[in-house]
């Protein structure tokens, strides 16, 4: 499927500008492909593609989630000839670092990194032809993704003969095979094309997992099945072992017993599914939506619908053995207490895995379970220690069970994250903005009103008056659902804006008028690729050079070029905080034509619209692709935001802007350009 968001070049310095004036410059091609076939028997070979990459740069994994750079990616061409079998592999292990551009972990090669494709063949001789996609960066600015395609032959046994074993490269003969548009380019070539990929906006750090995981121990802890059995775990402990040195011994061992169950779940999963199974999750629909249904589940369940609970065989067995002396029986012990308290840790376990799975990172899940384990185990070991703090324990209670049905609310809040994830990544446009606000408003709101007493639960005890911890968390979630009205009519919500659906997918918008239903001036209707495309704060943009183009001059204004991207962050920081200020949205109304280019966006042009770019030597067949091959041969850079003041011809006025989040400085820029228009009509 396509995928919603483009990524573009995000790894640029405050104002600098990644520009190239050479296209035969050494930074247009630095990565060099080969491809060849290494057979394994009779019928089956490896395809293999290495990729050689100079020093400086780094080529993208295919494991990289939602939301960062465009992953390395394979699409080989159907055929009844051959069979493929598994996916493509890479070797050596990426480099993996966090990346603060993109908030996430992001997954790369340097230098050499070969990927393989095992095949099966069906007839004597075949060849296998396919697309590869990738991304290149270096410290300072990334390359816009680009696709090229190839061949590789492959032949069985018979037709092998004095090559059995040996590795058949890829010669001229096989290159010359390609179409032509693609020949002139080909594996020596590293030209702008455009990919895109859906949102995420999850963070891929283990340290985020981690802490993630904690908070959900800390919330489990005080559970209706876990905070009742301290008292008597830790009496045991004291009373069982006599003196307070063992006991103190036995509580450590019993909450290491903890931490080691917890994270050999998080290890079971990864061995179970494995990392390129997690890695497609994270992009996949079918998991997405398979995370929300799995996290409304576990929300209705803590609200008190029904429990989740394993077989009780299974919690008698370990209860047995827990009865044995020694170190085994506290690690059965603590089995015990894992298994017992499913009922209430099991959607909190849930919600942590489907989160650390979510974000395609190997080492996830056992993150996620060392933080829950660990604020698990922490307090059985304090209160072993500190016997005396138990009387400071507030007492059990009905306390306890407004702690689970808050998580059950939470749960159901966070599910919609991932169907607009989906929702987003597929262009369905069902959980719009609005949508989005409305189902968050009325779950948090609800949660508030069951915090003040006004809503009560069939499980419920009578509240007779409120605590100050429950009257204070009740005025926050309050508060918060009370922040989250005006976002109905559009108001940014910087504070959550990370989670909401994009701006431009608000039906209602009284704030910016950017949403789809936003009015269009009667002088612009018609505008080209008007339908997929919406310009921020009210602003009539063009979508089409040329045709923006005509309009300034029929109107006698000069033209702002905007080279933009769907998931181009920097360009959404400077439409968030630039662009509003009044003197910046002034002269950007009344004294310039907006002409936006995407040069991301995979809508494929028209059949007659599609052509072998004269730049790069690239069959260019989409709108962004269009864009970008615009932007780099005209302009002669591959960075955004980007933005051009032209005359009606396109001859540049003032030097461009790049992203600057200084608005005095974009004034100037706009003024500048103003002045530099009105003197050349004269």
């Amino acid at each position: 499927m396509k995928r919603f968001l483009g990524v573009i070049l995000l790894f640029i310095g405050l104002g600098a500008q990644a520009q190239f004036t050479d296209p035969k410059a050494k930074m247009f091609d630095p990565v060099k492909w080969s491809f060849s076939s290494e057979k394994l028997n009779d019928k089956e070979s490896n395809l293999v593609i290495t990729a050689k990459i100079d020093k400086g740069w780094h080529l993208y994994s295919q494991f990289i989630e939602d939301g960062g750079p465009i992953p390395t990616s394979f699409k080989f061409q159907p055929s009844a000839d051959y069979k493929l079998i598994g996916k493509v592999s890479e070797s050596p292990k990426a480099v993996t670092a966090f990346d603060k551009n993109f908030n996430m972990e992001i997954a790369w090669h340097q230098d050499q990194v070969v990927f393989k494709q095992r095949v099966s063949l069906n007839v004597p001789k075949t060849k296998v032809k396919g697309v590869l996609e990738f991304m290149v960066c270096d410290d300072q600015r990334c390359l816009p993704p680009a696709e090229l395609e190839f061949g590789i032959d492959l032949a069985a046994a018979s037709a092998m003969a004095g090559t059995a074993g040996s590795k058949a490269a890829t010669d001229s003969s096989q290159l010359a095979a390609l179409p032509a548009d693609t020949a002139s380019a080909n594996v020596e070539s590293m030209s702008p094309a455009v990919a895109v990929v859906p949102q995420n906006d999850a963070s891929g750090s283990l340290w985020a997992i981690f802490i993630a995981g904690f908070i959900g121990g800390l919330a489990a802890f005080f559970m209706p099945c876990i905070y009742p059995m301290i008292p008597m775990t830790v009496s045991f402990f004291t009373k069982q072992s006599g003196s307070r040195a063992k006991g103190i011994r036995s509580a450590a061992i019993y909450g290491l017993s903890i931490i080691v169950i917890y994270v050999a779940l998080g290890l079971l999963i990864t061995l179970i599914f494995g990392a390129s199974a997690l890695n497609e999750a994270a992009s996949s629909a079918l998991f997405n939506l398979l995370f929300f249904v799995v996290l409304v589940i576990f929300g209705i369940s803590f609200l008190g619908a029904f429990e989740i609970t394993l077989p009780s065989s299974l919690v008698n067995k370990m209860d047995e053995k827990s009865n044995q002396s020694g170190i085994m029986g506290l690690f059965f012990m603590a089995f015990t207490l894992a298994l017992v308290s499913f009922s209430c840790t099991g959607p909190i376990i849930g919600t942590l895995l489907v989160d650390a799975v979510s974000k395609g990172s190997y080492l996830g899940p056992a993150t996620g379970m060392l933080g829950f384990s660990a604020a698990l185990a922490i307090p059985f070991t304090l209160f072993a220690v500190f016997p005396s703090w138990l009387k400071e324990m507030p007492k059990s209670g009905g306390w306890l069970n407004t702690v689970k049905v808050s998580l059950g609310f939470l749960e159901i809040a966070l599910a919609f994250k991932f169907l607009s994830n989906v929702d987003l990544a597929y262009h369905w446009g069902i959980l719009n903005r609005d949508v989005f606000l409305i189902i968050w408003i009325v779950v948090f709101g609800l949660w508030a009103l069951y915090l003040l007493g006004k809503i009560r639960l069939s499980h419920d005890s009578e509240i007779n008056f409120l605590s100050l911890p429950r009257l204070f968390f009740s005025m926050f979630i309050l508060g918060f659902t009370l922040y989250m009205i005006p976002g109905l009519w559009g108001a940014p919500l910087k504070a959550i804006s990370a989670w909401l659906p994009p701006q431009v997918t608000q039906e209602f918008d009284l704030y910016s008028n950017a949403g789809p239903a936003a009015v269009k001036s009667p002088e612009t209707s018609g505008k080209k690729y008007a339908g997929l495309f919406h310009a921020p704060h009210g602003l009539d943009a063009f979508y089409d050079y040329e045709q923006g183009l005509a309009y300034a001059k029929s109107v006698n204004k000069p033209v702002l070029i905007d080279f933009t991207g769907w998931s181009c962050t920097n360009c959404r920081k400077m439409e968030a905080s630039v662009w509003p200020d009044k003197e910046v949205l002034r002269r950007l109304k009344e004294n310039y034509v907006l002409i936006s280019l995407y040069v991301d966006d995979k809508t494929e042009l028209a059949e007659e619209e599609k052509y072998v770019s004269t730049f790069s030597g690239k069959k260019i067949k989409s709108i962004g692709q269009k864009w970008s091959d615009f932007q780099a041969s005209k302009f002669g850079t591959n960075s955004q935001p980007y933005y051009v003041i032209a005359d009606h011809e396109g001859n540049v006025l003032v030097p461009p802007q790049a992203f600057d989040l200084d608005i005095q400085n974009y004034v100037k820029f706009l003024d500048s350009g103003k002045s530099a228009f009105n003197s050349k009509e004269r």
